[in-house]
């Protein structure tokens, strides 16, 4: 999804390529990975600009590029965008580029975008970053994802037509200047080369299991970050120049305005506690907008949200890619199950073939923070040091530059950070070759209220019945998210591993744990959860966690997921339950690589809300959105022979 409220995504992409520690440990018979050597990883001694200010490094630039701004560039419906241009001052014929496009303010670069434009210039690539329409200096009327389809295909044959470009162009971002490039992959442009998206999980529609429609969603309960991201990004009457201005006229007024209006601050902690919730930004005096838009569609799978940006799996795909994903991100599980579906339906077998994924134990867009001494949240997990930026130009250079040895077909498939054991792994797929589905069963004996009660986690499914577990949701009273895979949201929730002692002590959180290990159990996969549940509510929410609980008690939270019961047959309808008759649930894969070590335990939370990551169930079977009057529901987790409970872990082996 997007970065934290009204910052510059662009800055977070460049800060993701801040030279990261070099060198990458790793386990098991897949290729080794290309050396890492010091600096950026190149074999070529490029300037390592990472200690420069601001001020040499726009100097450096003024001698090594030719700058052009505020340039137009005219879509196919007249619509012109505004877009930089840095380019090689010291080349002989054409080059190839890296294009950048954002709904954010681009008007100063500075720090680590700064740095990415000179990097790139200094490697012989053209830089270009361009505002989608309806943002800042270009035409036109904002919409989420900036039509990628049309102004994405149009600007890249405006790059291809150039007399300096080698007509091959890579796509690059985090976020939001990543997300907008997985529709355009589906359109396979003649000069889309190569991509780099990195946490680009907001792009995605439906993909598999997935239905979240660009984080909107999870399990069909809305996010909250998403309404909170909208008040920063969207500007309903936004104050902008008049059209048709000449390009002279418009880099002088840039001088004395950048069109950037700060809104009034808001306290989201409490603000996101207000009903109904379809008024979280109207009630603060915000016009109607995109938020109000988007809540207005009924169900997970309204046709409306086949009509914009996102990428669903009915598409094609046809651009290399290097995947860049976070564990404590948004939408790990999406970006997981579209890397596995490009693999798939690729035009062609140089774009089946050439998917790579790099998943890290950080959050949203810090690749810059992965390190020796790695911290997440409060859980240390070693040296996971990996040479973020190196790789990234290797593979453009191999694709923009036809350069094939400076990312290799030994290049293993994906490479990604196990926990626990800290160790960097390789895959040649996901989940990883000889990995074994196992079930683990919730059990008690109908008291696994808080971590106090008698809850297991068991390999062994129950024999015959077992009395249920109950509690009661009160949404005037959720249960609070400590962490977990979140962003952008306003300071509410704060991603990350997190203890969940604090929420496990209440009473309408069940609580399912292991004996103590023996030996570690490495999880590398999706992972399932199942439950058998009852309700006197007509709809309610039912929220699965997966803890890692160390010897001294501390339990992190590896992921979570939640689901709204009326949506338990398909998103695309509702279908209410009645009072005390059982249902099963298939919730959204959780998507992990833990390794649960000797000593530790496996635990699994149950409860029905994670407030307030995700908006809160009012349990009345309407609107919630629109209501104002919570309801209390008194639901049911079943685990006996005939109506199981559990989660399937894929064990490696």
């Amino acid at each position: 999804m997007k970065k934290t409220l009204l910052s510059c995504a662009v800055l977070a992409v460049a800060g993701a390529l801040l030279l990261a520690t070099p060198g990458v440990s790793q386990t098991g018979p897949a290729p080794a990975l290309p050396p890492a050597l010091p600096s950026s990883g190149d074999t070529v001694p490029y300037t390592d600009y990472s200690k420069w200010s601001d001020a040499a490094l726009n100097t450096e630039l003024g001698k090594r590029a030719l700058v052009e701004k505020k340039v137009l560039v005219k879509m196919r419906d007249g619509v012109s965008l505004s877009t930089d241009v840095y380019r090689p001052k010291d080349t002989t014929g054409p080059v190839p580029t890296v294009f950048i496009r954002t709904p954010y303010n681009m008007q100063t670069l500075a720090g680590g975008s700064l740095r990415q434009v000179l990097e790139g210039v200094d490697r012989g690539y053209a830089v270009i970053y361009q505002n989608e329409r309806g943002r800042y200096f270009s035409e036109g009327n904002f919409e989420i994802l900036g039509h990628p389809r049309t102004d994405g295909y149009d600007a890249l044959t405006w790059i291809a037509n150039q007399s300096w470009s080698n007509k091959k162009v890579g796509t690059f971002g985090c976020s939001s200047t990543a997300e907008w490039q997985l529709q355009l992959a589906a359109t396979n442009h003649p000069a889309h080369a190569a991509m780099v998206p990195m946490a680009s999980g907001a792009g995605i529609g439906r993909v598999g299991e997935f239905h979240e429609q660009g984080n909107w969603y999870r399990g069909g309960v809305p996010r909250t970050l998403f309404s909170i991201w909208l008040y920063g990004v969207d500007n309903p009457l936004r104050a902008q120049i008049p059209e048709g201005l000449d390009a002279k006229t418009r880099q002088y007024i840039s001088q004395y305005s950048d069109l950037n209006p700060k809104k009034p601050d808001v306290t989201w902690n409490k603000q996101v506690w207000h009903l109904p919730y379809a008024e979280l930004l109207t009630s603060l005096g915000e016009p109607a907008g995109t938020n109000e838009k988007l809540i207005a569609r009924a169900l997970p799978d309204d046709p409306e949200w086949y009509k914009g940006g996102l990428y669903h799996d009915n598409e094609s795909w046809g651009v290399p890619a290097l995947w860049y994903n976070s564990w404590y991100d948004v939408s790990i599980g999406p970006n997981f199950a579209l890397y596995n579906h490009a693999t798939k339906t690729g035009v062609d077998a140089e774009t089946r073939d050439n998917q790579y994924a790099i998943v890290g134990p950080s959050v949203h867009c810090a690749y810059a923070s992965l390190g020796p001494n790695f911290k997440s949240g409060t859980r240390e997990l070693g040296d996971a040091s990996m040479d973020v930026n190196g790789e990234v130009w290797k593979f453009f250079d191999r694709f923009l530059k036809g350069d094939a040895d400076r990312f290799p077909g030994t290049t293993p498939k994906i490479r990604y950070f196990s926990m626990g054991d800290n160790q960097w792994k390789t895959a040649t797929k996901w989940p990883p070759e000889g990995v074994v589905e196992t079930k683990l069963y919730l059990r008690s004996n109908g008291g696994a209220n808080s971590v106090f009660g008698d809850g297991k986690l068991s390999f062994s499914a129950p024999s015959g019945s077992e009395p249920a577990d109950s509690f009661v949701y009160d949404p005037e009273n959720p249960v609070q998210t400590i962490g977990g895979g979140d962003c952008c949201n306003g300071g509410v929730v704060v991603p990350g591993a997190f203890d969940q002692r604090p929420v496990e002590v209440r009473h309408d959180v069940l609580v399912y744990t292991t004996d103590v290990l023996t030996k570690p159990i490495t999880v590398a996969g999706f992972v399932d959860a199942i439950l058998h549940v009852a309700s006197d509510a007509k709809d309610t929410d039912f929220a699965v966690k997966l803890v890692d609980v160390a010897p001294d008690g501390t339990a992190y939270i590896i992921d979570d997921t939640i689901l709204r019961a009326r949506f338990r047959e398909g998103y695309d309808r509702e279908v209410f339950m009645a009072k005390g008759k059982t249902y099963k649930l298939d919730f959204t894969p959780m998507t992990t690589a833990n390794t649960f070590m000797p000593g530790h335990r496996i635990r699994v939370e149950v409860t029905s809300s994670s407030f307030p990551k995700y908006a809160r169930n009012l349990n009345t079977g309407g609107r919630n959105e629109f209501e104002t009057d919570p309801v209390i529901a008194n639901n049911t987790v079943k685990h006996s022979k005939a109506e199981p409970s559990y989660i399937v872990l894929p064990i490696v082996k």
